[in-house]
């Protein structure tokens, strides 16, 4: 019987969503016997959702009940570094309290700028999001080395999908983009190419050396 690990990712916003299965995927190239279970918190649907990330950490614990929690932020502008000693501060904040014993293992998650950077990569997965898969209008997608410089990945995510879905006029203006972001990642299969990103570089080693304990 294959083992079971469950985990939940903490995001900064609704759309962060997209990262649970890049997260699968990393998990299952290093626990392949394991059945992975995944879950977002989604603590904006409390009557009272958290502000702090020492909140949303410390809710995240007593609502979702997992063996690794992600905590997702974006770095934008920030050194990447900065936004895991914040993530680190927080967590170490909820362990005073509720003690070590009573927390999963925590993983950072901080794309570079922010998650749309690593769904850039795969032009198919893009047109099947954008419900036209045979579509043949050029889609200008950035070298994968070079999407972690851009200054708005989600704006050009958002108009690649638009272009890629051939709609023009009204049909074009009730295109929920929104809702395709999160289709793009359901459909790459293989997320090795992000391997070249520092910052995914970094989020697997992390996720390796959690492997190995």
């Amino acid at each position: 019987m294959n083992k079971e690990l469950y985990y939940t990712l903490l995001t900064d916003g609704t759309s962060d969503k997209a990262l649970l299965p890049i997260l699968t995927w990393l998990l299952q190239q290093h626990l392949g016997t394991y059945t992975i279970h995944a879950d977002r918190a989604e603590l904006e649907r409390l009557p009272r959702p958290p502000k702090t990330l020492t909140d949303k950490i410390e809710r995240c614990v007593a609502l979702y009940s997992c063996d690794i929690l992600f905590i997702h932020r974006d770095a934008e502008k920030q050194p990447l570094n900065m936004r895991q000693a914040e993530i680190e501060i927080a967590f170490k904040q909820v362990r005073k309290k509720l003690g070590k014993s009573a927390l999963p293992k925590i993983v950072c998650v901080i794309p570079v700028r922010m998650t749309e950077a690593w769904l850039l990569f795969d032009e198919a997965a893009i047109r099947k999001a954008a419900g036209n898969p045979m579509g043949c209008q050029k889609l200008n997608i950035p070298q994968i080395t070079k999407v972690e410089k851009l200054p708005d990945p989600k704006k050009m995510l958002y108009e690649l999908l638009k272009k890629a879905s051939g709609l023009s006029g009204r049909r074009l203006g009730k295109f929920n983009v929104h809702e395709r972001v999160h289709r793009v990642a359901n459909f790459i299969e293989d997320f090795s190419e992000l391997r070249q990103l520092p910052a995914f570089q970094v989020l697997e080693d992390e996720i390796k050396t959690l492997c190995e304990w």
